[in-house]
C-alpha cells in the first residue's frame, strides 16, 4: 500500500513592502511521503516571496511535468515556474521553454556546488533567476511547521522574516543568477 501525502493547512499573511503586495492566502500544502518538512517549508517561503492571486502549488515531486509552484494567466499560459532545491538542468531548460519566467530557490549545503556545475548549461536561459537560501534556513523554517499554522511573511528593504506562534526566522536569500 502506497503512503499518502500529509496535508498541512496554513494561513499565510504576506506583507511585501518591496513589491507593495499585502494579502492573506489560505494554503493547503500536500507533503509527499518522500518530501522533508524543510523542503515543504521552502515551498511555502517561495510562495510568500512570489505571492499572487493566481500562484498555486504544482504536483512537484510526484509529477515531472509540473513545478513546485506556478502561476498561469487566464488563457492557461505559464507566466511563472518555480522550483525549489537543486533541479536537473534539463528540467530547468524545459521549464524556460514553457514559461515566461523561471525561478529556482536552491538550498542545502551543496547548493553552491550544484550551481557551479549547472551554471554553464543554464547561462543561456534568459528568463531564469536562481536564488540561494542560506544553508541553515530550511531547518529553522521547519521549526515553524505545524499541521495547521498561521504564518506571517514580511519583506522590507530586501530583508525577509517568517513568523508564527512557534517563533521567527530571518531568511537570507541571495540572487546568484
Amino acid at each position: 500500500m502506497a503512503l499518502k501525502s500529509i496535508i498541512y493547512k496554513a494561513l499565510l499573511q504576506v506583507a511585501d513592502m518591496d513589491r507593495h503586495y499585502y494579502a492573506d492566502h489560505t494554503l493547503n500544502i500536500a507533503c509527499h511521503p518522500s518530501e522533508t518538512l524543510e523542503r515543504m517549508m521552502v515551498r511555502v517561503l517561495a510562495f510568500g516571496l512570489n505571492a499572487h492571486e493566481r500562484l498555486e502549488f504544482g504536483k512537484g515531486i510526484s509529477d515531472t511535468d509540473e513545478p513546485d509552484l506556478w502561476r498561469k494567466d487566464l488563457t492557461g499560459a505559464i507566466e511563472q515556474w518555480i522550483e525549489v532545491g537543486q533541479p536537473d538542468e534539463r528540467r530547468v531548460l524545459k521549464a524556460c521553454g514553457r514559461a515566461q519566467q523561471v525561478m529556482v530557490y536552491a538550498y542545502g549545503s551543496n547548493a553552491a556546488i550544484w550551481w557551479k556545475q549547472s551554471a554553464g548549461k543554464l547561462a543561456r536561459a534568459r528568463n531564469l533567476t536562481v536564488l540561494q537560501i542560506a544553508a541553515d534556513i530550511p531547518e529553522r523554517l521547519a521549526t515553524l511547521c505545524e499541521r495547521t499554522m498561521q504564518l506571517q511573511l514580511t519583506v522590507q528593504d530586501g530583508e525577509v522574516w517568517m513568523r508564527s506562534e512557534a517563533g521567527e526566522v530571518q531568511v537570507m536569500v541571495a540572487q546568484i543568477a
